[in-house]
């Protein structure tokens, strides 16, 4: 394509993104339905303004596909995985196994005309889960760290690094079953545990001497034209093996992971990160062909139904076989029920080496892109049926996650004085979970291995998610004085005996917050109202009120 030519669609991709997610937000519609809805639209389905070349919107879909997954690479540590592996191991296999033999079974008897190396091509790619909407869901659910979210991230773990060994097996599906393809198999084979070794390897080197010698020289610029290096050299390291770039991409992730730079990059990316949702998503909305549907309506319906029951089943299976009650296995499950973007990889590999043929490509595509929009709906409704798993409330990192029974205190807002406050109580011995819009704040907190929440204290939901209904203290410290006064009284509708400090900037909302049911208040227009708070809050920490005793009749948190 020419360069303008590239130039209008990535612009079109854009504009369709920033219109979809404004009227999402604006009616309170999941994001990820309207950037799939609005690539759809003005796709070659519908509109025509953009997908005269299939493949250039599937290129642009794999640079979003990248970065997405370069940022979740560097969520995890490798030893994090090794601590993982149980999970990994057991818990992806089985999931993979009990999803692609019954697809392929099915897609043999429904078309009796189909070969089994499309078949089994299929099945592989209906195997994967989404790990960017399943990661982005646990954490905005501050169950990252809980003991169904470390086991569904162990399973998609597993299924990220599985996508290499079938990238290299699509060649053989071909028919070229011969010594030859057999041999070029065994060399890709060998280049793959060499580049496994290589991440190894380079993030001992990145840890011990070049992401010191970087962060010394305290340059923002400088930090990230090392991190982009890094990608790139990862992804065309990954190009040169035969393995594809994303995996490249997701390595890039770990061997940065882990290290002194990884919250500074991450902040780095957090802004940009829903520009690369948008980008992929919108990208792989255009690829949408209604045709398909129409054509097939009710079976589109009835398969799209089949692999949402056939990917729960799995799924819990997995996830018991690995530790979980049913209950939440299941619940989990439901919550990896969608394809996911290796899904896509997957599907494009196969349609360039023609095992699959473009009319199984695109009716693949339509359910993948059908389980995505349910998604949302799917993932919030799995998260419900998940239960604190008590024989698990100790972690390697800190102790562990604690049940939501066990939170004693909430802090709300993480600057300064949030951050103070978080780790006076901490250091009084509470077990604190940390509220805050941005997941930047909060990423030095879940290193620490602290329970977080990512979303508006002001939503109910969100102090649900914190575990509002056991809390015994309750600290208010964002800045914006008519949201705290929303946040107290959210949080005193729920919870009638919570006490409850709050934080204001001007004298005039000291009364509003006292009548909305805050205990204490902290005013910045007060000389000393830092120092009250730091005298306030261990003093409140060591004596928590008891479930049945309310704020007010408790003289240690009452101004």
């Amino acid at each position: 394509m020419p360069a303008a030519e590239i130039a209008r669609d990535v612009l079109l991709i854009l504009a369709a993104g920033l219109g979809a997610g404004m009227i999402c937000k604006r009616f309170g519609v999941s994001l990820l339905v309207g950037y799939l809805v609005a690539g759809a639209i003005v796709g070659e389905g519908i509109l025509g303004l953009i997908g005269h070349g299939e493949h250039e919107m599937e290129d642009l879909a794999s640079i979003g596909a990248l970065l997405l997954l370069f940022a979740i690479g560097i969520e995890f540590t490798l030893e994090e995985i090794a601590r993982m592996s149980r999970f990994f191991l057991l818990g992806g296999s089985v999931q993979m196994v009990l999803v692609a033999a019954p697809v392929m079974g099915f897609c043999l008897v429904w078309d009796p005309e189909m070969n089994w190396r499309t078949a089994l091509l299929i099945g592989w790619a209906v195997a994967f889960s989404s790990t960017v909407l399943v990661f982005k869901a646990l954490a905005e659910w501050g169950a990252t760290a809980s003991p169904h979210g470390r086991r569904a991230i162990g399973v998609l773990l597993f299924q990220d690094v599985a996508l290499a060994p079938m990238i290299l097996l699509i060649p053989l599906l071909t028919g070229a079953g011969d010594a030859a393809g057999v041999r070029e198999f065994s060399i890709l084979g060998l280049k793959s545990l060499a580049f496994i070794a290589v991440v190894w390897g380079a993030h001992f080197v990145m840890r011990r001497w070049l992401v010191p010698l970087i962060a010394g020289l305290r340059s923002a610029e400088l930090a990230v034209l090392f991190t982009l290096t890094v990608l790139m050299a990862m992804c065309l390291g990954a190009t040169i093996a035969g393995l594809p770039a994303a995996l490249g991409a997701f390595a890039a992730g770990l061997v940065l992971s882990g290290t002194r730079l990884s919250a500074q990059i991450d902040a780095l990316i957090l802004p940009f990160r829903e520009s690369f949702a948008a980008v992929f998503f919108v990208s792989l909305g255009t690829l949408l062909r209604p045709s398909v549907l129409f054509a097939e309506p009710v079976a589109t319906i009835f398969v799209l139904a089949g692999v949402i029951l056939c990917k729960t089943i799995a799924g819990g299976a997995a996830l018991r076989l690995v530790g979980l009650k049913w209950r939440s296995a299941l619940g989990m499950g439901l919550g990896l029920a969608q394809l996911g973007e290796f899904s896509f990889v997957l599907l494009n590999e196969g349609l360039r080496h023609e095992v699959l043929s473009p009319l199984d490509y695109n009716r693949v595509l339509f359910i993948a892109l059908g389980t995505l929009i349910l998604t949302p709906q799917l993932l919030k409704t799995g998260l419900r049926f998940t239960e604190p798993e008590p024989e698990e409330s100790h972690d390697e990192s800190r102790g562990g996650l604690l049940p939501q029974e066990s939170v004693q205190s909430i802090v709300v807002g993480l600057g300064p004085a949030g951050h103070k406050a978080a780790s006076l109580l901490e250091t009084a011995g509470g077990d604190v979970c940390v509220v805050d819009l941005s997941p930047v704040n909060l990423y030095p907190f879940a290193q620490q291995g602290f329970r977080n929440i990512t979303g508006d204290a002001t939503d109910a939901e969100v102090l649900h998610r914190a575990g509002i209904e056991q809390c015994r203290l309750l600290v208010v410290t964002i800045p914006d004085d008519r949201a705290a006064r929303r946040i107290v009284v959210a949080a005193r509708r729920i919870n009638r005996n919570c006490a409850i400090i709050a934080r204001c900037r001007y004298q005039a909302s000291i009364a509003p917050l006292r009548r909305a049911g805050a205990a204490a208040i902290v005013c910045d227009e007060s000389e000393t109202g830092r120092a009250l708070l730091e005298t306030l809050l261990p003093a409140a920490a060591e004596a928590l009120p008891a479930p049945a005793e309310t704020a007010a009749e408790n003289p240690e948190v009452r101004r």
